[in-house]
């Protein structure tokens, strides 16, 4: 065994000073050379293989109690596999109702409300052809619904507010000398509570505040600070009225530019009322007499999650041009906030 050993080592040998040669680099190898090259990686690779074996002999005439191994072939290399291509995470699909039809817009809806409206001016001297209210109304476009205007009827404006008709907007332009009343208010609440908007110009809140409409005006948060007028010099009573809150929708939307600060007096004595804030309610105040008062000395007011609006001046002691725009943006303001109240009560 010995002498075979050292024959096997004899071969490595030899067959190693051949690869060596063989694998030496040089410039302007012929096809020959090129075989040659590959034979000697051969001799080398057989070379390699005969050592192992040659170490597993040797180990086992050492040790002749154990049993001889075999010599174990090595694993095959490992090889890199592309991964496939990464995707963007898809949503596991829900089982969520599907998506209602989206309601009418809110533009679409306020031409199609239904709007009664009170405006008593129709027949007074002077003003019967130059009714604002109408004028604004007319603006709007209204068309799919129900819009009276029953001027100063009283009896036919009670019909409207205790009829079946649900309406979405009550309009309330008492600005003649003689004033919304009473029951009428009774009937106004029941409306509002039901979610209807409301406009009401009332010039004559010192004399029916303490009346059926405190409850509303409760409500509302806003109480009368005092009556707006001067009896001992009114020729020198400023009608001035100043925007407490100038970006406000009522002031901008759809109508901007307004202004009040330009009056052309028609109701000689009696300017109207002056509110103030209460505890109660969520009222603010929109316009007033000074810009520092924000809770007094006001002349315009929003409240009840802005679907109540009060006005305390006589729209015609201020240029048409002016009021007849801001008619139609506390209108579709009042509408705006009457809608959306509707939807969150579903």
């Amino acid at each position: 065994m010995r002498n075979k050993s050292i024959s096997i080592g004899s071969v490595l040998i030899g067959i190693l000073f051949v690869s060596l040669a063989c694998s030496m680099p040089f410039s302007g190898q012929s096809s020959s050379d090129v075989k040659m090259t590959e034979s000697a990686l051969n001799f080398q690779g057989t070379a390699l293989a005969l050592r192992a074996q040659q170490a597993t002999l040797d180990a086992a005439l050492n040790n002749k109690n154990e049993p001889v191994s075999q010599p174990t072939e090595a694993p095959p290399p490992v090889t890199a596999t592309p991964l496939p291509p990464t995707e963007e995470p898809t949503e596991k699909p829900t089982d969520a109702p599907p998506t209602p039809e989206p309601t009418l817009d809110i533009k679409t809806r306020i031409k199609k409300a239904n709007v009664a409206i009170f405006e008593d001016i129709w027949g007074y001297s002077g003003l019967s052809g130059n009714r604002r209210v109408s004028m604004a109304v007319d603006h709007m476009g209204f068309s799919g619904g129900k819009v009276i205007n029953t001027g100063d009827a009283y009896g036919t404006f009670k019909e409207l507010l205790t009829g079946s008709t649900k309406w979405d907007l009550i309009v309330v332009s008492a600005e003649s000398r003689e004033g919304m009343k009473g029951e009428f208010w009774d009937y106004i609440e029941d409306q509002v509570r039901r979610g209807a908007g409301l406009v009401a110009e009332v010039y004559n809140l010192d004399n029916i505040g303490g009346g059926r409409i405190s409850n509303l005006l409760q409500e509302c948060g806003v109480g009368v600070q005092s009556d707006w007028y001067r009896q001992d010099n009114y020729d020198q009573l400023d009608y001035s009225i100043l925007l407490l809150q100038p970006d406000h929708p009522i002031f901008n939307t759809p109508n901007s530019g307004i202004s009040l600060v330009t009056p052309n007096i028609y109701w000689v004595g009696d300017a109207g009322d002056l509110l103030r804030l209460k505890s109660s309610g969520d009222a603010q105040m929109l316009a007033g007499l000074y810009q520092g008062h924000k809770s007094d000395y006001g002349v315009l007011a929003s409240c009840m999650q802005e679907r109540v609006i009060f006005q305390t001046f006589g729209t015609h002691d201020y240029r048409q041009d002016q009021t007849v725009p801001l008619w139609e943006n506390m209108m579709t303001y009042a509408l705006t906030n009457h809608f959306k109240y509707m939807d969150e009560q579903k």
